[in-house]
């Protein structure tokens, strides 16, 4: 799995851990913050919110398009910096008046400029080290580790977030409670929401250090297209027809991915507003065992060590790996005994599931491509994308099937109707994860893989660019949770992954052809 990769790839995938555990750190609360600092609805808080993805996803155009020019590395650097201001400016106290929006929104928007610096760039840095014909055929595997990895630092993101707010609202005499509208107790759950912010800055300087102490394992892939022809290192040519086909099929890959966008980053939104509204936060028996995100990540590492035995080359290696295995199962059941019956969940700690799910499927995902590729029938990565809308209509399938007989939020108003089991929302995000290891760490590679040299930083920003656009359509469901019934609302996200499906198989033989 990890074997033949190039070291360059572990010191990037590193520095895009911390990073995103700032960044899912802000997805997991940020619509709670606006809902208890300024008492929004879910509409305005699920246009925000949509607005600012949309931000963070379109950026990474400017970004690249500014790095084909001055290079990959600068920008990164750059974007980290501005970054961590815009956490900094979120994570100050500024009560709730026009002062404090305008200080979000402040920091929102640095945020969304740093990212668009920091985001894509890092990833071309990553696809230009399987420029190397050395490693050209562990670029699909790569993407999928390095996305992998990044997901470490979100899936650890919601539980830090929980666990300051609780801290934070026990120390002013309150609990965690969904409904309630005291303003005393919005207050500190709005200050404990700020807290987590500044925490997001202390990842950032450890994703920064990592990113410099190890730069000598990836500086040689910080090279342009401009700067590799000014020193005579050997670049791939493409006539003015294969650019074009390239440029075409690319583009039409990016159309069809919004749809999935749009559907999938429902979990800071509707999601979110469907935990709070509709599930009971009161965990009883196994299935607390979600909730301690020290026994999630103990059962996601003993995945990697339960493949090593099989994997390794060696009768010690197999022993070792077998031995890790149960030990840190052993670890993983202790911690589940320990923790209280019942336990008492947040809204944003379902959004630790998905990361979960990414990190803990990820070599599975690569082991049955990898058989696949080994008997020539893997599927290519627009094949791929496409299958990963259907299974995306299937997890919104599951959350409709939760949904009857539910009372519509138009109806509730600012009641909760928590009859719901957890398990619920945990299937649709094991589904939905499914649909993302099939679209997103692909098309990623196959962005890197297709776009043409002169433009890979603005090909890479065109693929956030197209996340962006989705993103913003995510804000629909939002602004139509008070006005038509919840079934209704995820029949709209069904039908969008179905037709994009459709669509992307109708596009297959031209997009195949133009890449091969």
């Amino acid at each position: 799995m990890f074997k033949g990769q190039p070291k360059g790839l572990f010191a990037l995938a590193l520095a895009n851990t911390g990073e995103r555990f700032g960044y899912y750190t802000m997805l997991a609360i940020l619509t709670l913050l606006m809902q208890a600092r300024f008492g929004w609805s879910e509409a305005a808080a699920g246009q925000v919110y949509a607005i600012f993805l949309a931000g963070v996803y379109f950026m990474p155009l400017v970004g690249g398009i500014l790095a084909d020019k001055i290079g990959y590395g600068r920008c990164v650097t750059l974007g980290i910096s501005v970054m961590f201001l815009g956490y900094l400016s979120l994570a100050l106290p500024a009560g709730s008046g026009l002062a404090a929006k305008l200080v979000m929104f402040g920091g929102l928007t640095l945020v969304a400029i740093g990212t668009g610096l920091f985001k894509g760039n890092l990833q071309v840095l990553v696809g230009n080290l399987y420029d190397d014909p050395k490693y050209a055929a562990k670029r699909d595997s790569a993407f999928s580790l390095f996305y992998m990895a990044i997901n470490i630092g979100a899936m650890f993101a919601p539980s830090m977030a929980r666990k300051i707010t609780e801290m934070t609202l026990a120390k002013q005499g309150f609990v965690y409670d969904a409904a309630c509208q005291d303003p005393a107790y919005l207050d500190a759950l709005s200050g404990a929401y700020g807290l987590c912010f500044g925490v997001a800055c202390v990842s950032l300087i450890l994703s920064i250090a990592i990113y410099f102490a190890c730069r000598s394992w990836f500086k040689h892939a910080d090279v342009t297209a401009s700067q590799a022809k000014a020193s005579a290192a050997p670049v791939e040519e493409l006539t003015p027809k294969q650019t074009k086909d390239r440029m075409v099929a690319l583009f039409l890959v990016f159309a069809v991915v919004i749809f999935f966008w749009m559907a999938f980053h429902q979990n800071g939104s509707a999601l979110t507003f469907f935990a709070k509204k509709y599930t009971n936060l009161t965990v009883t028996g196994p299935m607390r065992i979600g909730f301690n995100i020290w026994s999630l990540a103990l059962i996601a590492a003993s995945v990697y060590t339960l493949f090593g035995i099989f994997q390794s080359e060696t009768k010690k290696g197999k022993y070792i790996c077998g031995g890790v295995t149960v030990g840190l199962w052993a670890v993983a059941g202790l911690l589940f005994a320990l923790m209280p019956d019942p336990v008492l969940a947040q809204p944003s700690d379902f959004q630790q599931f998905n990361p979960f799910f990414v990190v803990a499927l990820t070599p599975i995902s690569m082991a049955i491509f990898g058989a696949l590729a080994a008997k020539k029938k893997e599927p290519s990565a627009p094949k791929k994308i496409a299958f990963g809308m259907l299974v995306a209509a299937v997890g919104f399938m599951i959350i409709t099937l939760a949904s009857v007989h539910l009372t519509s939020p138009m109806d509730l108003g600012n009641e909760t109707q928590s009859i719901l089991s957890p398990g619920w929302l945990i299937s649709t995000y094991l589904t939905l994860t499914f649909a993302e290891l099939l679209l997103s760490p692909m098309g990623i590679s196959f962005v890197s893989k297709v776009a043409p040299p002169k433009y890979k930083g603005m090909m890479m920003g065109c693929w956030f660019a197209a996340t962006a656009i989705g993103n913003y359509l995510s804000s629909i469901p939002s602004m139509l949770w008070n006005k038509i019934p919840l079934m209704a609302n995820w029949a709209i996200l069904i039908a969008l992954c179905l037709i994009a499906a459709v669509i992307m198989f109708a596009l297959m033989k031209k997009i195949e052809a133009a890449t091969n």
